[in-house]
């Protein structure tokens, strides 16, 4: 179904500002799509949400990187140290002696962390050497001592595992945010549309405004040569004249209003506030049907929003984990290796010693007055809260989508009806502005046909921009295109 944007009455306006504007820049001219996408482009909204999108892809590829061995390199270079130091003797006295020493240590280490269990296991080398820069000659000057190798272990026992938790909530985070981006473009659709159609209002309001007031010129001529004749009163040609100048008035504020929305407009698109801009209503009308009960199914698929309920319980799940994890704190610390201790660097490698070690370290509280008891009592309680709101929540989520196609479905019968009563309306005004011009109809009965012609031209373009602003939110809604019959995200896109 196509809808005419302007009709023949409007064409004389629409040149008028053409020739206008012709004078200063260039116009230039945009449709709902085409203004759509620029935004989508280049917007400062769509910028950010852009940059949101890639900040949340870093923090994702942070959170992975925690899984992927580490090879880290540690040390001190150097440690130097020159003092006198007091030095507690075999018979108990002290004796300050100088010392000036220094030392280097390094350690090359690749770690790796065991998600499942939460320990970390490493391979290490390191290397120490000590210079006394004070030897006397009889003890080396130089001593090294390192470990060849050495393989550890980090195992807590009973503890909250957060590289579990997090390998289940991280990525369904960065999921939302996939979906979040797709959505929060529809609504900068939504933005950029109401803007173009409030300028598109304001432009309409100008040739209102503009073809009025060539109108009530054209009356109030007829008016003073009928006055003239003597087959009209005066006060029916001050009243013409009161509506010229009123006309007059309409015409310098719609002036000002177009002004004001072509800043806002401009602004959000990316151009120069001096930029001339003609706005083209949408001309054809996309006719596709939706059904309730598959837009609810396509949003609780796709929304952000569906997904965080999985993944608020997720994280209540984790808390109560975590509070039991604290109620015994035990960690099992393992190592098995080499180590040595020569004179040269070299010296080290050869015929090192065994080097173990084992420990266990263990914390019970044995009377902590019913604070762990309260820990995961209230994590407990948190979780149900979390079902409840959540349950709560998928209710009115179920029912903003079901509203929301109802609406949608609404706004499109609605524009149909708007515009049948615009064209109807101007047709009464054209055939009431030729009575009047022959004398059948009187000017109280023009200008009431005058003013529903321009409630109904104005109704129309405010059911168009409902009709478009339903449009773009039903796709945020659904993350689908009704229209097109496609997917508007891609749940593998990385």
């Amino acid at each position: 179904m196509k809808f005419s944007f302007y009709p023949k009455i409007f064409i004389s306006g629409f040149f008028s500002l053409i020739l206008s504007a012709s004078h200063g820049q260039e116009v230039t001219t945009y449709t709902l799509s085409e203004m759509v996408n620029r935004a989508k482009e280049i917007s400062p909204a769509s910028l950010s949400v852009k940059t949101k999108k890639e900040n949340r892809y870093w923090q994702y590829r942070l959170f992975r990187s925690n899984y992927n061995p580490q090879l880290r390199l540690n040390g001190t270079l150097p440690s130097y140290s020159q003092s006198f130091n007091s030095i507690t003797q075999p018979d108990g006295s002290i004796e300050f002696l100088q010392v000036q020493q220094n030392l280097l240590d390094l350690e090359l280490g690749l770690q790796q962390v065991i998600a499942p269990t939460g320990g970390v296991i490493s391979v290490n080398s390191s290397t120490n050497r000590f210079d006394n820069f004070l030897s006397d000659g009889t003890d080396p000057q130089t001593q090294y001592s390192g470990v060849p190798v050495n393989v550890r272990l980090q195992q807590p026992i009973f503890a909250y595992n957060p590289f579990k938790w997090d390998k289940k909530i991280q990525p369904l985070i960065y999921e939302e945010s996939k979906r979040e981006f797709v959505q929060e473009m529809e609504m900068v659709s939504m933005q950029v549309t109401s803007l173009f159609f409030d300028y598109l209002l304001a432009q309409v309001n100008h040739d209102i405004a503009t073809y009025n007031l060539a109108n009530s010129q054209q009356i109030f001529e007829i008016e003073k040569k009928r006055y003239e004749l003597g087959t009209a009163y005066e006060d029916a040609l001050l009243q013409v004249e009161l509506q010229v100048l009123q006309a007059q008035q309409d015409l310098a504020q719609a002036k000002m209003d177009l002004e004001g929305s072509t800043f806002g407009v401009n602004a959000f698109i990316g151009l120069s506030q001096y930029d001339e801009i003609r706005l083209i209503s949408p001309t054809e009308i996309p006719q596709f049907d939706v059904d309730v009960n598959r837009a609810i199914e396509l949003a609780f698929e796709n929304r952000a929003e569906a997904l965080g309920f999985v993944r608020q319980e997720l994280e209540a799940e984790a808390l109560i984990a975590q509070a039991k994890g604290e109620r015994i704190s035990m960690q099992l610390n393992a190592s098995y290796g080499y180590n040595n201790a020569a004179f040269t660097f070299p010296e080290i490698y050869q015929n090192p010693n065994t080097q173990a070690l084992v420990n266990l370290g263990l914390s019970v509280p044995i009377l902590d007055w019913g604070r762990n008891k309260a820990r995961v009592s209230q994590a407990q309680a948190n979780q149900r809260l979390v079902e409840y709101t959540v349950e709560q929540e998928r209710i009115n989520f179920e029912q903003e989508i079901f509203t929301k196609v109802k609406n949608f479905i609404m706004m499109r019968e609605r524009l149909g009806v708007t515009r049948v009563s615009d064209e109807v309306a101007q047709k009464r005004y054209d055939i009431a502005l030729k009575r009047y011009q022959t004398g059948n109809v009187t000017i109280t009965d023009l200008n009431i046909a005058q003013g529903e012609k321009d409630s109904n031209k104005r109704a129309y373009f405010s059911s168009l921009k409902d009709f478009w602003m339903a449009y773009y939110e039903l796709r945020a809604l659904t993350l689908y295109d009704f229209e097109n019959n496609i997917l508007l995200y891609t749940p593998d896109e990385e």
